[in-house]
C-alpha cells in the first residue's frame, strides 16, 4: 500500500474501514484495563521492564529464535549463533526504542537507520542505510515481491512525512501502517522484521496510547503465529481495503494480547504482595 495519497491525512480514511473502528475500540479497552490495574500505580516500572523483555522475546521468535522466556532472562552472551544474535538484537532494540522518541517525531528515517544499526551490530557499510538495487535481502519470513530501490525511497519519504505531520488517524492505525510498510518494503538488507516491530512500538508509545510501554504488541504477534503474521501482511501489501483492514485487525489482536500478558504480570505481582 502506498502512503503517499492525495489527501492531507491519508491514514485517517483507514480508520473507517470495515471492522477497524471496532479494532481501535477493543485495543483502547485492553490498554485501559492494564493502566487501571492497582499494581500499575505502585510498580509500573517493573511492568514496563517485564513487558520489554517479553516483547523482545516475541519479536525474536518471529525472527526465527523462539526461545523460552527464562532462557532470554538468564542469558548474558548473545553472540554465539544466529538465534542468539537475533535475541540480542531484539533486546537492544527494545532497550533503546524509548530513548529515540523525540527524534522519531522529527526525523523518522534517522531513527530507522539507528534501529537497523542496533539490530545488525556490524561494520558492513550497508548497515543503517536503505538497500540499493541488486543488494540481497535476508528476511525469510516475508515472501512478498521485493520493491526496487526507487520505490523504497519514495515510500519511506511518504511514510516519514506522515509521521512528522501527525494527523487524526488512531494510533493503532498509524502503528499498523508503519509496521506493514516497513515489512512490505524491507528497506534494509537484514533485520527488517525486528526494525518494523520496534517502529510499531515507537508509534504506540509516542502516540500516548501506551506511554509506559506495557502492552507489547510483539508478544501478541508471536502468539498469533508466523503463518498468520505473514498472511495478514500479504493482505496489507495487496493494497485492497479488505487486506489493509485485516492487517490492522491483526495488529489490534497483537496489542490486545500484549495487554493481556501485562495484566497477567500485574495479577502475579498482586498475588505476591498479598
Amino acid at each position: 500500500m502506498s502512503t503517499t495519497g492525495a489527501t492531507p491525512d491519508p491514514l485517517a480514511a483507514l480508520g473507517s474501514l470495515p471492522g477497524v473502528p471496532e479494532s481501535v475500540e477493543s485495543v483502547r479497552k485492553a490498554v485501559d484495563r492494564v493502566y487501571g490495574h492497582r499494581i500499575m500505580r505502585r510498580r509500573s516500572n517493573e511492568i514496563t521492564s517485564e513487558a520489554a523483555l517479553r516483547g523482545a522475546r516475541g519479536s525474536a521468535a518471529l525472527a526465527g529464535a523462539d526461545w523460552a522466556l527464562e532462557e532470554v532472562r538468564r542469558r548474558t552472551d548473545f553472540s554465539g549463533d544466529d538465534e542468539a544474535r537475533a535475541v540480542g538484537a531484539a533486546l537492544r532494540l527494545t532497550a533503546e526504542a524509548g530513548q529515540l522518541l523525540s527524534v522519531w517525531r522529527q526525523s523518522p528515517l534517522r531513527v530507522l537507520a539507528r534501529l537497523h544499526l542496533l539490530a545488525a551490530a556490524g561494520s558492513d557499510p550497508r548497515v543503517g542505510r536503505p538497500r540499493q538495487d541488486g543488494e540481497p535481502v535476508d528476511e525469510p519470513l516475508v515472501e512478498l515481491p521485493l520493491p526496487d530501490a526507487a520505490e523504497v525511497s519514495g515510500r519511506l519519504e511518504g511514510l516519514s512525512r506522515l509521521i512528522i505531520a501527525g494527523g487524526s488517524a488512531p494510533a493503532l492505525v498509524t502503528a499498523a501502517v508503519v509496521h506493514g510498510e516497513l515489512l512490505a518494503l524491507r528497506p534494509f538488507g537484514s533485520h527488517n522484521g525486528l526494525v518494523a516491530r520496534a517502529a510499531e512500538r515507537l508509534v504506540l508509545v509516542g502516540s500516548g496510547l501506551d506511554p509506559k510501554a506495557v502492552c507489547p504488541a510483539e508478544v501478541g504477534h508471536a502468539e498469533l503465529g508466523a503463518a498468520a503474521y505473514a498472511a495478514a501482511l500479504e493482505g496489507y501489501a495487496s493494497g485492497t481495503s479488505e487486506g489493509v483492514a485485516a492487517w490492522i485487525a491483526h495488529c489490534a489482536k497483537a496489542v490486545g494480547l500484549g495487554a493481556r500478558e501485562s495484566t497477567a504480570v500485574c495479577e502475579a505481582l498482586q498475588r505476591g504482595a498479598a
